[in-house]
């Protein structure tokens, strides 16, 4: 280090050492493919990454090496095109790019005068055209959809209460919000964090297909007003986590309207089926939502972490968050100018470069190449589903709507349900411990089942041979075992 500063002492040492960590990088996602899908954490590891406190620091050559022999080779495991087992995007070179600059630049995207604010806004702007939000829309990326649905859930409390719910408080307020069964526990978490509980979240009937029953959701709305209850909300689920369940968003738009509710959609990962022209029917009407969330951590497949929450009228959204302290005053010039800042949209007044990695993958590729590639993970599903109706020993658990086939093994000599969960259960670890690829396990009309979610931009047809293939392989063992 130098002797004024935590800067590198050589900086073209630094220089040839970040191209040796740029090297191994490129050579990780060229050869992702020849590596296990995952690989669990030695305990050697554990244990030497439970390390006292560093006090008098080493060189960044020997930090370095330490990651590759203890944190690089045993990653998540979903930049592999065999990771089925939960909706993580795979990641994108120029990510990779986009991360490493934005780093550089060390911007804090909470407010003020410079460029990142502005990036920020383009790409908000970009994904509020690309889903028919209207002229006047406002938005904000977050560190995911699970942000973005407390941010929903507190604009939308607000707005229920009305001006001086910033001062009074929630004030005892019978606030009340309806989803359909299988909603992503994130929307529960809101409302608990907002202050109106769990409790407030009234969960109705949803079909596999068809989504939220809009008779029971109706009558349940009327049935909470007439016992004194204040409806305040509706998420909306675009792709449920465990089937990829759509909602109906029109209908919903519509009994929102009619209701004077607000109308919020969770769509993580299904919202995107909008770029690709094949299934943006799935989300007909999602441009009547009053709030958005989604990601671009998983379709878009932008590095680790970015999301966004976007909102139909500004001001509401505004109103939630703004706050403009003596020690954060803004200016018409100079550094505090930049209005408004990102601080009055959010928690956060700190806020990592996050635009950067969308906006190169946004420009790089377009977003038609990246619907195309959405289209192309539900056909490799289609694909997945038939071959498990064509196989004897497996068994297709739900309808593949999108890029979830949710399937068991079902052995002709194991009748017993409890006996067949925990024989996919055992199938599912197996599967994961191979390496050969990654499923997940949920439940589907009360059977365990096997869940295949095809993200990956990266996957081809031949790897739902050796997913098949493995699979069978480790239903036989676990089904010797069980006899």
């Amino acid at each position: 280090m130098s002797e004024t500063s935590l800067d590198p002492a050589d900086w073209e040492r630094f220089r040839r050492l970040l191209h040796d960590a740029v090297d191994g990088v490129v050579d990780d996602l060229a050869g992702v493919r020849e590596k296990p899908a995952w690989r669990p954490v030695p305990q050697r590891v554990k244990a030497a990454l439970r390390e006292p406190l560093p006090r008098g620091g080493e060189p960044l050559e020997t930090t370095l090496a330490r990651f590759g022999e203890l944190i690089r080779p045993y990653p998540t495991g979903n930049r592999h095109p065999r990771f089925f087992g939960w909706v993580h995007g795979a990641g994108n070179a120029p990510g990779v790019l986009a991360e490493l600059l934005a780093a550089g630049m060390n911007a804090n995207v909470g407010g003020r005068e410079h460029a990142a604010v502005y990036v920020e806004r383009e790409v908000v702007a970009w994904f509020a055209e690309l889903f028919g939000f209207p002229p006047g829309a406002s938005g904000i990326l977050t560190s995911g959809t699970s942000m973005g649905n407390l941010l929903a859930v507190v604009a939308a409390r607000d707005a229920a209460l009305g001006d001086g719910a910033r001062e009074r408080g929630i004030a005892g307020a019978k606030l009340v919000a309806y989803a359909g069964r299988g909603v992503h526990d994130s929307v529960a978490k809101a409302l608990r964090i907002a202050g109106l509980g769990e409790g407030a979240l009234r969960l109705i009937a949803a079909n596999a297909v068809s989504g939220i029953d809009a008779d029971a959701l109706r009558a349940r709305i009327e049935a909470d007003r007439a016992a004194g209850e204040r409806p305040f909300l509706v998420v909306a689920t675009a792709g449920s986590v465990d089937t990829g369940r759509f909602d109906q968003l029109e209908a919903l738009a519509d009994l929102c309207a009619g209701h004077e509710l607000w109308l919020h959609v969770d769509g993580a990962f299904g919202a995107l089926a909008i770029a690709s022209p094949k299934h943006a029917h799935l989300v007909a009407g999602i441009e009547r939502a009053d709030s958005l969330a989604f990601d671009a951590h998983k379709w878009l497949h932008a590095p680790y972490a970015v999301g966004c929450a976007l909102f139909r009228d500004e001001r509401a959204h505004r109103a939630a968050f703004v706050s403009s302290p003596e020690y954060l005053g803004r200016s018409a010039r100079g550094t505090a100018a930049g209005a408004p800042w990102y601080a009055d949209y959010g928690l956060e007044l700190s806020r990592e470069f996050r635009a950067l990695k969308v906006w190169f993958a946004l420009r790089h590729y377009g977003i038609d190449a990246l619907g195309a590639s959405i289209a192309r993970t539900c056909d490799l599903a289609t694909t997945l589903a038939a071959r498990v109706r064509d196989c004897d020993e497996l068994e297709l658990l739900a309808p593949v709507t999108l890029n979830v086939v949710c399937f068991r093994a079902h052995p002709a000599q194991i009748d017993d349900e409890a006996a067949l969960d925990r024989l996919n259960e055992a199938v599912a670890i197996a599967v994961q411990e191979s390496g050969a690829a990654v499923l997940s396990t949920t439940r589907v009309a009360g059977k365990r089942a096997l869940r295949a979610c095809i993200v990956n931009h990266r996957t081809v047809e031949a790897d739902l041979d050796v997913v098949i293939a493995t699979v069978r392989t480790a239903a036989r063992d676990a089904g010797a075992a069980h006899r």
